[in-house]
């Protein structure tokens, strides 16, 4: 028997609507996995598929394909068995789960070469945030323009009203400033926070906090390299594979499996 459960059939995908947003709680490591399924799906389109089975989503995802089905079905119902997802529909009940569809405002902290290049990537354009506030406190760089928005003086987040208050706060600090800055923007109400600066913040419950650390990666890039070599010297031509893409940095949770 197929067990392609989920699955909605390419020829009725026109039809189907889009379901209510999901009852059940999605769990982190599904979360983590979501915007791994939209960039493949999205290289599918691009391609010309018409359909994707749960095993070829995992193949290329490097999961298995039970994982896949288990994840989707978190987004809602899309119907009958055995034929493939629509990948086109797919990507749209993923952009709704994961908040593409809306207009995050976000303030950049920190306008060093790591805040210029983030202010100035179109990547957060298409992923449903837009960069619509500047801050640092090098006399040299504030009142800069950058891509139409002045660059203002940090001390201004404590001043934020709810009408200019950004949804997500982007920290590019130095380190050492980090804490400070994550303080200021939690007290303005800012909830959710992206950190890059190298340092672990202590923050509120009730804000959303995610790490991005590029030495961490390099680490972790390092602890596959040496397993490889001693694969290697071991005479394993075999291994298993690694995970197309993980999140980076830390954690508040330990369920990501």
């Amino acid at each position: 028997m197929s067990d392609e459960k989920a699955d909605v059939s390419a020829s009725s995908a026109p039809d189907v609507q889009a379901p209510p947003a999901p009852a059940k709680r999605i769990p982190e490591a599904t979360v983590l996995r979501l915007p791994v399924y939209q960039r493949i799906l999205a290289e599918l389109v691009r391609a010309g598929a018409r359909t994707v089975s749960s095993e070829q989503l995992a193949e290329l995802a490097r999961l298995n394909a039970a994982k896949v089905r288990k994840d989707l079905s978190l987004l809602g119902s899309f119907g009958t068995r055995g034929s493939g997802y629509d990948p086109g529909f797919l990507i749209s009940q993923i952009d709704r789960a994961l908040g593409v569809d809306e207009n995050w405002s976000v303030a950049i902290v920190g306008i060093g070469n790591l805040g210029r290049a983030l202010t100035n990537s179109a990547a957060f354009a298409s992923r449903g945030c837009q960069v619509t506030s500047l801050f640092d406190i090098d006399p040299a760089v504030v009142g800069e323009e950058i891509r139409g928005m002045k660059v203002r003086h940090m001390d201004e987040i404590a001043t934020l009203g709810a009408e200019d208050r950004p949804d997500i706060g982007v920290i590019t600090t130095p380190g050492w400033s980090a804490q400070g800055v994550a303080d200021l923007l939690v007290r303005a109400g800012v909830t959710s926070l992206l950190n890059f600066a190298p340092r672990v913040l202590d923050v509120p419950p009730s804000v959303h906090l995610r790490y991005v650390d590029l030495s961490i990666e390099l680490q972790v890039l390092g602890f596959y390299r040496a397993r490889q070599e001693e694969d290697g010297r071991a005479g394993s031509h075999g291994g298993e594979r690694g995970p197309l893409m993980r999140a980076v940095g830390l954690s508040a949770r330990s369920d990501l499996d």
